[in-house]
């Protein structure tokens, strides 16, 4: 077996400050991410834990804490999460993180959605479980950025429709959860919530002003236009069109 991967390196240079992914197809004839990094490069599976690992023979080993924790909530038994435990499902979490980032990258939003949401499912389990608060607060330090990363899978998702308004509504939502956060946690961490908020919130303007106008908004402007010029008998034809909008 072929293990030296110089001729992959070298037909593909790192750029620093740039985040240089592929897909490729593996061995076992599944597509994977290639991402390339300073020293070498990191392989992950499109689905399932990113490493292909199958801890304890589940998915990942949130799922694996998850199946735990509801038969002990069934049995009335208690169930908690040692610092060594959330350790690992932090570690977890990161494959996660370096997937989504990749995903978006690919302009792959469905699936960038799906790892964001997973991570913040498991913030929240790490939170009703964690013994030690130290170990619930380094993920809840990084929440405000993962729910930014996954209101902007969604809102993408609605922008590749040319939905406009309802990404707009998905954007708002998600400054809505990261203010209801800040006002219930303290903020102290890696992460500083106001610039996901400010993110979003220069976001959302960006695509107002910008997005195509609907019908009702290009005859009201164009209403204004015959006005201004006193040109009435196109304004009345206009109010009549306007009049006739179901929408």
């Amino acid at each position: 077996m072929r293990q030296d991967i110089s001729h992959i390196l070298n037909t593909w240079k790192f750029i620093p400050d740039e985040l240089s992914v592929r897909i490729i197809l593996g061995d076992d004839q599944k597509e994977k991410i290639q991402i390339r990094l300073d020293l070498g490069l990191m392989q992950l599976e499109m689905d399932g834990r990113p490493d292909g690992k199958t801890p304890h023979n589940r998915e990942s080993l949130f799922e694996y804490y998850k199946e735990k924790a509801e038969q002990a909530d069934s049995e009335t038994a208690k169930f908690s999460l040692s610092s060594d435990e959330c350790s690992h499902l932090w570690q977890e979490a990161i494959q996660y993180y370096h997937r989504y980032l990749s995903f978006f990258q690919m302009e792959d939003f469905k699936r960038a959605e799906r790892d964001t949401r997973r991570n913040l499912k498991l913030f929240n389990f790490v939170g009703n479980y964690a013994c030690n608060e130290d170990d619930i607060q380094a993920f809840e330090q990084y929440r405000s950025y993962v729910v930014m990363m996954n209101t902007r899978a969604k809102a993408l998702l609605q922008l590749k429709q040319k939905d406009y308004s309802e990404a707009l509504k998905i954007i708002d939502k998600g400054i809505q959860t990261i203010q209801h956060w800040v006002e219930d946690n303290d903020t102290q961490g890696d992460s500083d919530p106001s610039d996901e908020i400010t993110f979003l919130k220069q976001w959302a303007q960006t695509i107002r002003t910008t997005r195509p106008l609907t019908k009702r908004q290009r005859l009201e402007k164009a209403l204004e236009r015959a006005v201004s010029l006193q040109d009435f008998e196109r304004a009345a034809q206009i109010r009549d069109e306007l009049s006739n909008l179901t929408y």
